[in-house]
C-alpha cells in the first residue's frame, strides 16, 4: 500500500507537507502544472516509497479506465483544462517511470531544476543559465548507440535506428503501445531519458508529430554524423601516430 500523500500546492512549491494535509487540486501554480516537475516528483515517490511505484507501474500500457491505483498520485498533477491526449501521456509517462529499475531512479540535479525546450544536444548553454537543457527521444537513442561499445549492453545503430522509425510512423495509440518496449530497453542500457520531454511529445502527437518526429530524426542523424566523424577523426590520429614511430633496427647478421 503506499504510503506517499497526493502531491499539494505546497508541496510543490516548497515546505513538504505535513502527515495530515489534505490532497486538493493544484491550482495557481505555475511550477504545479511544470512538466519537469511532475517527472521529477515521479521519480522520487517511486524510489523512496514502494508503494507508490507500484502503484504507478500498474498502469504500464493500460488504457485510463484500468488504472485505479494510479490516479491518486497523478490526477492532482493535471492541468485544468486539458485534452484527453494531455491526460494520458501523465499517465503513461507516470507508468514509465516508475516501471525503471529502483536502481536507475536517481535523484535530480538540484542545480538544474528548470526547462529550456530550446536548445538541443551538442548546442551551448548561455552563461546566464543553469537551466536544464531538453532532450528529444533522437539524442537518447543515438546516446544509447555512441556508449554502446564496451558495455555489457549495447544498442546497434540498426536497431537504434528502425525502433525509432518505426516510432515516428505511429499513431496516438501506437505510440502509446510501441513506447513503453523502446523506452523500457534504453533505460536497460542504462542512457537517460528526458521524461519531460517525452511528456511533452506525447500530449502534442496527434497536433504535432510530423514537427517532433522531424526532430528526432534530426537529432539522432546528426549525432550519429558527428559521432562517425569523431570515429574517423580518432583513426586517423592512430594512423598517424604508428607512422610517426621509429621503425625497428634492423637485426644484426
Amino acid at each position: 500500500m503506499t504510503t506517499t500523500l497526493p502531491p499539494t500546492a505546497q508541496h510543490v512549491a516548497g515546505p513538504p507537507e505535513t502527515a495530515g494535509s489534505i490532497p486538493q487540486q493544484q491550482k495557481g501554480t505555475a511550477r504545479a502544472h511544470n512538466p519537469r516537475a511532475f517527472t521529477d516528483w515521479v521519480a522520487q515517490v517511486s524510489r523512496d516509497d514502494p508503494g507508490a511505484r507500484s502503484a504507478l507501474r500498474s498502469g504500464l500500457r493500460k488504457d485510463l479506465d484500468s488504472v485505479r491505483r494510479m490516479h491518486r498520485l497523478v490526477a492532482p498533477w493535471l492541468p485544468e483544462g486539458r485534452s484527453a491526449d494531455v491526460e494520458r501521456a501523465y499517465y503513461a509517462v507516470a507508468a514509465m517511470i516508475a516501471s525503471q529499475p529502483r536502481g536507475a531512479l536517481a535523484a535530480p540535479d538540484p542545480e538544474s531544476t528548470d526547462d529550456d525546450p530550446a536548445h538541443a544536444d551538442g548546442e551551448q548553454m548561455p552563461a546566464k543559465s543553469m537551466r536544464r537543457r531538453r532532450v528529444s527521444l533522437g539524442t537518447v537513442f543515438a546516446t544509447a548507440v555512441a556508449e554502446g561499445p564496451g558495455r555489457e549492453k549495447e544498442m546497434r545503430a540498426g536497431t537504434a535506428e528502425s525502433r525509432l522509425n518505426l516510432l515516428t510512423r505511429q499513431s496516438v495509440n501506437g505510440l502509446h503501445r510501441h513506447l513503453p518496449a523502446s523506452v523500457g530497453y534504453l533505460r536497460s542500457l542504462d542512457v537517460d531519458v528526458d521524461w519531460a520531454q517525452l511528456l511533452d511529445d506525447l500530449s502534442n502527437w496527434r497536433r504535432n508529430s510530423g514537427r517532433i518526429s522531424r526532430t528526432w530524426l534530426q537529432d539522432f542523424y546528426r549525432l550519429r554524423a558527428r559521432d562517425a566523424a569523431r570515429q574517423a577523426d580518432e583513426a586517423d590520429e592512430k594512423e598517424l601516430a604508428a607512422d610517426a614511430e621509429p621503425a625497428a633496427a634492423p637485426a644484426s647478421l
